[in-house]
């Protein structure tokens, strides 16, 4: 199996792979082309990334870590500076709102120094359903899935799944 097969399986990983590395510096390229000049012409540096993309805007400093694992329905909008690691995937549905700063996660490291130092992660996917609104700043971690219509507070870091129709603020 190799490292990014382990890597979207969920299970542990060496992100200093060889193949990782450049998978990661070809998202860049794209992410350093699009933010040049973040236009709908220039869209098709990150389309040709997402594994999926409907009808999307992103604003300039979008970056993500691989692209090849994002899934992202219609109508969906990515404000100033958003991050996107994607080591595993990353599904969004359809009009889903995201604002300046929001930082989704999927990438985690082991508690164990040792495992650390030698480069080992592993990743779980993230769920963001319909009709979505992300406020500013705010952090989704590994794992977590958002239910539909929900809004999640500025500055709230999600750490658990938050039901649908629910308004989080990130006080736990």
């Amino acid at each position: 199996m190799t490292e990014f097969e382990k890597m979207v399986s969920g299970q542990s990983y060496q992100a200093l792979d060889t193949e990782l590395r450049q998978l990661r510096a070809c998202s860049r390229m794209a992410c350093a082309k699009f933010n040049q000049h973040p236009s709908q012409g220039n869209m098709k540096h990150i389309k040709r990334l997402f594994a999926a993309c409907g009808s999307a805007v992103l604003e300039s400093g979008f970056q993500c870590d691989y692209g090849v694992n994002i899934h992202v329905g219609e109508h969906f909008y990515a404000n100033f500076h958003c991050v996107l690691l994607d080591a595993a995937p990353i599904y969004i549905g359809n009009h889903v709102l995201l604002a300046p700063n929001v930082h989704i996660y999927t990438v985690n490291h082991p508690k164990d120094a040792e495992e650390r130092r030698k480069g080992i992660c592993f990743a779980k996917p993230v769920h963001i359903d319909d009709d979505v609104w992300i406020g500013g700043g705010a952090k989704i971690f590994p794992g977590v899935h958002i239910g539909k219509a929900a809004i999640i507070a500025a500055n709230a870091v999600v750490r658990y799944d938050i039901p649908a129709n629910t308004t989080y603020y990130g006080l736990d």
